[in-house]
């Protein structure tokens, strides 16, 4: 492929990016302002793009990312989950509670693979369940790998609803607990996302997407104490993990 090809491909990479980092949906001259690029060259790579069914215009002449992404996005989401089951499966050993997987998929957390515990009483989260971030563990986690701008947009793009009445409901008490969540290299789901149910979520630092590993159970079992106990495994695994998916990227 010449360098000129080359340039184009990593330019088009680039505005399924911008795309995706506007919430699946821009103008060209906001992709124009995002990228830098010159309009007639975004032009002339949107128009092979929506050809190529990877980006849509819409009625109001306004991009967004295409349908046939979705085939895309989710074989990758299987593809990370499978190898990412072995790495689950000492950690539910370890902690004999329920590990799960998850990936930030535009505004939503994605579960992409979980391996329950053995306990008759057991969290379940079918993969590929797709929820707000801010209700979740491993959301929170995720996003307090981002910029705060980005936070802010984000939920205003898709708001707060409360899942319980535990969930925060206030951009800027989740803003806070963000940082919080950065100082300390983990979060807390207390209720907020099911009613009885706490989660232990790390994020995976360095990874070349944004994912999260959680251990899910009662809070009868899930006790502060245990919290403590199953913590440093938790931080381990998510550390195995992210190196695991930075050598693989």
């Amino acid at each position: 492929m010449s360098t000129g090809g080359v340039q184009s491909l990593q330019r088009a990479f680039d505005l399924l990016e911008r795309l995706a980092d506007a919430g699946g949906e821009a103008s060209l001259s906001e992709l124009a302002t995002t990228s830098g690029l010159p309009l007639p060259t975004i032009h002339r790579l949107i128009r092979t793009l929506v050809t190529l069914g990877y980006v849509r215009q819409n009625s109001n002449r306004r991009y967004t990312l295409g349908s046939r992404l979705i085939r895309l996005g989710e074989s990758a989401s299987r593809q990370f989950g499978t190898w990412a089951r072995p790495f689950l499966t000492q950690l539910v050993d370890s902690v004999e509670e329920t590990a799960n997987l998850a990936v930030l998929d535009g505004d939503e957390v994605v579960y992409v693979a979980q391996v329950p515990s053995k306990h008759s009483m057991r969290m379940f989260t079918e993969v590929g369940r797709r929820l707000l971030p801010h209700g979740t563990g491993v959301g929170k986690a995720m996003l307090s790998q981002l910029p705060r701008d980005e936070v802010r947009a984000l939920l205003g793009r898709t708001g707060l609803p409360a899942y319980t009445p535990n969930t925060i409901t206030d951009a800027d008490e989740l803003l806070e607990s963000l940082n919080e969540i950065s100082e300390r290299g983990y979060a807390m789901d207390e209720s907020e996302q099911e009613l009885g149910v706490r989660c232990i979520a790390v994020p995976l630092i360095g990874a070349p997407t944004l994912a999260a590993v959680s251990v899910s159970g009662p809070e009868g079992r899930l006790t502060k104490d245990a919290v403590a106990r199953i913590l440093p495994e938790v931080l381990a695994i998510a550390k195995r993990l992210a190196d695991q998916a930075k050598a693989g990227a």
